[in-house]
């Protein structure tokens, strides 16, 4: 099997990152401002925002798709279609990407918006009183009750042993 040089490009990390030119063989490698790798979109500064606007842009495609192949748009039906399609997108996204820049976190909560905005008798609503008719919380809250989940288990398997 040959080796494919064509598809072989440089990522250069960090700040101070001189961004030698490299070869293989006789021919020079490419340079790039992002990779993507096992589904994850990575550039020169480790910034979240390209994976956090994907699945926005995710999320966004799959409630289009529930608001052009449902009838009817009462509670008891696009509640549970949005949760199981639509959020966990947003959830994934908000706990494991962690936005960190306002427009990030922006971009989340507007898909989430829109989608507590479709569904019929929650017009007159806030948007939190919205998001607790869907037995939801913001993603910020979302994020913080991940984050107690994760150090509840990091204690219960005991690896702190008595350093606390």
């Amino acid at each position: 099997m040959k080796f494919n040089k064509s598809k072989c490009r440089i990522l250069h990390l960090g700040r101070s990152n001189p961004g030698y030119t490299y070869k293989l063989g006789d021919e020079r490698l490419e340079s790039s401002p992002a990779e993507r790798d096992l589904g994850v979109w990575v550039d020169g500064k480790l910034n979240m925002s390209q994976q956090c606007a994907l699945a926005a842009k995710r999320a966004n495609r799959v409630l289009g798709c529930i608001k052009h192949s449902i009838a009817s748009w009462l509670r008891e039906v696009t509640i549970p279609l949005c949760t199981a399609l639509v959020q966990p997108h947003l959830h994934y996204c908000a706990e494991f990407w962690v936005p960190q820049y306002k427009k990030d976190i922006k971009l989340l909560k507007g898909v989430q918006r829109r989608v507590t905005k479709m569904v019929k008798g929650l017009e007159g609503k806030t948007y939190e009183e919205q998001l607790r008719s869907f037995g939801l919380f913001s993603l910020e809250k979302r994020r913080l009750t991940g984050d107690l989940m994760a150090v509840y288990t990091f204690l219960k398997e005991g690896k702190c042993r008595g350093r606390w």
